[in-house]
């Protein structure tokens, strides 16, 4: 569930972007290898508004979080969150379940497997661990998990559409558990994918750990837009804009909004903050349109998208990746 930017919000985002890390020699061999992959995608149909199932119930045993029945659009509280050694202990349970039950999701991904079946599942995973689903009735939102596939950005509703070969999801699961939120996300392959799609996916993922890698306490918040930014220019891919991590702990979402663009916000990070980083990449440069649900986010030319997201740590010498798998 990352948080969408508003329109009115603008920054500075620096032109002319250059490598100025010295770039290994890794990321030249896989910049190679995708010159000489096997070209352009091959067109699908757009992606189509599917069935969308009634939400699941949640025991009532099982705590809520505060917003659950408001129904109604959250404010972000410009409050940073810091925790003392029982709020980190409590982020790690939290996390360490979202991330198995990401893998657990991970798994389903199949050809003809819907995306309302995999919400189901992960679902009643959660329940049974005895936390709760975050996502499901945070302003509305009727689902457990999110599922954006193909070209779809972010916030996709599970629903009766069936995953085909060569699809891409991203499957982003968040729970709330014992009074604390803990939140990952990762795109997968349905199936078989073109080498092309592989290399987008394998440099998402690298755009993530390199923003990961410059957190640690009293570093600003603004290199991490920075590094994500170059490593994307460098592969030829375009970070989304209006999509951004967040704060979370005992609240799902909170002050700083962390930007994957570069940018000149102030602000710095600090021992024992937690919050989320979470890029979204797209292939070629294009709009981001938000269906009449309110949540779905797609490409306006069919672009496909990718995402990887982890909860982290601030510590005094780097950073804890508590969601790490």
């Amino acid at each position: 569930m990352g948080k969408a930017m508003t329109p009115k919000r603008c920054f500075v985002v620096a032109g002319g972007l250059t490598w100025v890390d010295g770039v290994e020699e890794e990321l030249m061999e896989l910049q190679k290898t995708q010159e000489q992959s096997s070209g352009k995608l091959k067109k699908r149909p757009p992606l189509r508004r599917g069935k969308v199932y009634p939400k699941l119930p949640v025991p009532e045993h099982i705590p809520r979080p505060s917003y659950v029945g408001a129904n109604i659009p959250q404010e972000l509280p410009a409050v940073r969150q810091i925790h003392n050694a029982d709020g980190i202990a409590g982020m790690r349970a939290a996390c360490k379940l979202a991330a198995r039950l990401l893998d657990f999701a991970g798994t389903l991904v199949k050809p003809s497997v819907t995306t309302n079946e995999i919400d189901r599942a992960v679902h009643h995973m959660i329940v049974e661990a005895g936390a709760y689903p975050s996502p499901l009735g945070y302003g509305g939102f009727p689902k457990s998990i999110c599922t954006s596939v193909n070209e779809c950005v972010c916030h996709g509703l599970p629903d009766s559409t069936q995953l085909q070969n060569g699809d891409i999801i991203n499957i982003d699961v968040n729970v709330f558990l014992n009074g604390y939120h803990g939140g990952t996300s990762r795109t997968f392959v349905c199936g078989e994918a073109d080498e092309s799609i592989k290399h987008f996916l394998k440099a998402a993922e690298e755009c993530l750990e390199k923003g990961i890698s410059v957190c640690r306490d009293g570093v600003n918040y603004r290199k991490i837009g920075k590094k994500i930014s170059k490593l994307a220019y460098f592969y030829g891919y375009h970070v989304v804009e209006r999509f951004v991590g967040h704060g979370i702990g005992t609240m799902l979402h909170s002050e700083p909004l962390i930007l994957h663009h570069a940018n000149e916000n102030s602000g710095r990070m600090v021992e024992g903050q937690t919050f989320t980083i979470e890029p979204i990449l797209i292939m070629d440069k294009a709009e981001c349109v938000t269906w009449e649900n309110g949540w779905t986010t797609v490409t306006d030319d069919g672009s496909w998208a990718a995402q990887f997201e982890h909860t982290v740590l601030v510590t005094r010498t780097g950073v804890e990746i508590l969601t790490k798998h």
